[in-house]
């Protein structure tokens, strides 16, 4: 039997999280995850029992992941080199083989087997499946220091057919996705996870984009923990990347979030994989955990604004 006092707690959690859930139910959410967390089966377990707690209250989720110290692993024991400019790794031919076993493979099926002992639906897929997303290979392009780089087997963006997964959704099934993709020619292409997760968000009109990290969030310095922004908008995200306050990592994720708002996508939050259910407290109260990234904070009515004022 629970104590007076803990039942009380349940009371008000719950009617708490009702109004988030009625606000959310049936709409669009695209959580985008790092390879870090499946590569510890506590930190992998602790997570998707939060996403299925957010399938369950009827939230359709799109999850897109990475693999890139899987790959790196994979590629060490193979003897080979891992290149990495401004944060986003260079493929060569054999890296992409490396890539391919380790995003369509190791990864991907992991989730999915966890997702069937959590009894969530499941089906995975890459952007090669059905022509989910279309894309070139990136040409070689001029770093800041001068230095012309050629990503090898990385892919740009053209094109998200955001019908793939609308059916997999309206089925009740929650896509789990490879950020692979090809070329007209099939020819395989490698794509940052996160860029894959903010142009399927844009392309569902997703109500969240979410990208679960390894970082507290966005940090004002990224050598602080302490320094975590609670909320921004995109020019003020702008000037930390302008002025040098985000890391490698979080250069494609700020690259990504960008594009994310731009395409239409209201929200996006970042959240560390590492806190304890950081994912139902980003979703389910104002506070939140984590950053919450909007296109413009003069934009939002008094009640967001006061609501956003929570989470400091």
């Amino acid at each position: 039997m629970r104590s007076g006092q803990e039942r009380a707690v349940v009371v008000s959690a719950l009617k708490h999280a009702a109004p988030y859930i009625r606000l959310y139910k049936r709409k669009v959410f695209v959580l985008k995850v790092g390879g870090e967390v499946f590569a510890d089966e506590g930190a992998t377990r602790g997570l998707m029992e939060q996403v299925g707690i957010l399938h369950q209250v009827g939230i359709r989720l799109v999850l897109v992941h990475g693999g890139g110290p899987q790959s790196s692993k994979l590629a060490d024991a193979l003897g080979l080199d891992t290149k990495f400019v401004g944060g986003r790794r260079v493929t060569d031919g054999a890296s992409l083989d490396v890539a391919t076993m380790v995003l369509n493979g190791l990864v991907n099926t992991r989730v999915l087997a966890v997702c069937r002992d959590l009894d969530i639906p499941a089906v995975g897929i890459s952007g090669v499946d059905a022509g989910l997303i279309r894309a070139h290979r990136r040409p070689p392009v001029v770093s800041d220091t001068g230095e012309t780089v050629d990503y090898g087997f990385v892919g740009d963006i053209d094109a998200v057919d955001a019908d793939v997964l609308r059916k997999q959704l309206d089925n009740g099934l929650m896509p789990v996705v490879s950020p692979l993709s090809c070329d007209e020619s099939g020819t395989l292409l490698n794509i940052n996870a996160d860029t894959v997760a903010a142009a399927i968000a844009a392309a569902l009109r997703a109500e969240k984009l979410i990208l679960a990290t390894g970082a507290p969030g966005i940090l004002e310095n990224p050598k602080d923990p302490q320094s975590l922004i609670s909320y921004i908008d995109r020019a003020e995200l702008r000037r930390l990347r302008d002025r040098g306050s985000l890391a490698d990592g979080m250069l494609p994720k700020a690259a990504a979030i960008e594009s994310a708002l731009a395409g239409g996508v209201a929200r996006v939050h970042v959240v560390s994989w590492k806190l304890p259910d950081a994912l139902l407290l980003e979703v389910f109260t104002n506070e939140g955990t984590g950053t919450l990234v909007v296109d413009d904070i003069g934009a939002l009515t008094p009640a967001e604004q006061a609501s956003a004022g929570e989470r400091t």
